[in-house]
C-alpha cells in the first residue's frame, strides 16, 4: 500500500501543509528579483488581442446547485481585482498576487473547488474558471507562461457546451499553486476581466498588434478502455504563424485523466 503523504493524514496535517506551501512561496516571492505587474488603467488598450466568454453555471452531476451561485458570486468579486491590469515588458503577472486569499471575511462563499481528484466543497470555490480563461486567451499571444498547473489526473464531468479543450484546466490553490505569466515583448499587455451573472468575459489587449497569429487544436481526442477504467486521452498543439506566412507547431500537453462520470453507451472506446 502506498505511504500516505503527511497532508494526507488528517485535517490538521493538510493545514499545516497548506501553510507552510504559503509562508515559502511568500518567502520565495520576497526574495526574487522579478517585477510583478499591480498598475491599472481606467481605459482599454488599443489593441484586442483574444477574447473569451466562459459560462458559468454547467450541468454537473452530483454537484450542488448552491455551489455553482456561490461561485458566479466568487467570481463577481474576484474578476475586478484583475480587471484592467497592465503586464508592461519585463513584469511577471500573478493571479494570487492580484486577488489575494480567498476567505470568508472577504465576502467569499463556499464554491466548487476540486481535492485529490473529487469535487468537494471550499470557500472561495470556483477560481480555476477564471485562471482557465485567462490561460486560453494567453495562448493566444505572445506572452510568456512561466507558472501553469494542469488539471491532468481525472476527467471530472462531461462536456456540457465546451468551448475550450479537455484538458487545459488549471489548477490553483492559494497561493502556492498559481499562474503567472511574464512579459517577455516590447509591448504593453491588458486583462480586462467582468461578469454578468451568466458569463464570465475577458479581453486581452495590447499596445500595438500582434506580430503573430495562434491557434489552437486538438487531435487523437479519445476514450480509451483500460484494466482500471476508462481514460480520456488527448494531443493539444498550438500553431504560430508568422507575418510571412511560416507557420511552427508547439506541442502544449498529452492528456491521460481517469474518466469520472458515465459515458454515453454509443461513445466508441478504443
Amino acid at each position: 500500500m502506498k505511504r500516505p503523504l503527511f497532508c494526507e493524514l488528517c485535517p490538521l496535517a493538510f493545514r499545516l501543509s497548506r501553510l507552510k506551501g504559503i509562508l515559502l512561496r511568500k518567502l520565495k516571492d520576497a526574495l526574487s528579483r522579478q517585477h510583478f505587474c499591480k498598475e491599472k488603467a481606467p481605459q482599454p488598450l488599443a489593441h484586442s488581442v483574444a477574447q473569451h466568454a466562459s459560462l458559468i453555471r454547467r450541468k454537473l452531476e452530483g454537484v450542488n446547485e448552491e455551489l455553482q451561485n456561490n461561485k458566479a458570486k466568487n467570481l463577481a468579486l474576484a474578476a475586478p481585482c484583475i480587471n484592467g491590469i497592465l503586464i508592461r515588458p519585463g513584469e511577471t503577472f500573478s493571479l494570487w498576487r492580484l486577488i489575494g486569499n480567498t476567505t470568508a471575511r472577504k465576502g467569499y462563499l463556499p464554491g466548487l473547488v476540486i481535492a485529490c481528484g473529487k469535487p468537494t466543497a471550499g470557500v472561495g470555490g470556483g477560481m480555476c474558471q477564471l485562471s482557465n480563461l485567462l490561460h486560453w486567451m494567453v495562448l493566444h499571444s505572445a506572452l510568456t507562461i512561466t507558472e501553469h498547473h494542469h488539471h491532468e489526473r481525472f476527467n471530472l464531468f462531461p462536456d456540457d457546451r465546451r468551448q475550450v479543450p479537455f484538458g487545459l484546466g488549471t489548477s490553483i490553490v492559494y497561493n502556492y499553486l498559481d499562474y503567472r505569466v511574464t512579459n517577455n515583448t516590447t509591448r504593453t499587455y491588458q486583462f480586462l476581466l467582468s461578469t454578468d451573472g451568466e458569463y464570465l468575459r475577458g479581453e486581452l489587449r495590447a499596445d500595438a498588434p500582434e506580430s503573430q497569429s495562434y491557434c489552437v487544436k486538438v487531435e487523437k481526442d479519445d476514450f480509451i478502455q483500460e484494466e482500471d477504467g476508462i481514460y480520456r486521452c488527448c494531443d493539444i498543439y498550438r500553431e504560430v504563424t508568422q507575418s510571412n506566412g511560416e507557420t511552427r507547431t508547439e506541442h502544449l500537453l498529452s492528456t491521460h485523466a481517469r474518466v469520472m462520470y458515465d459515458i454515453p453507451a454509443d461513445t466508441p472506446l478504443h
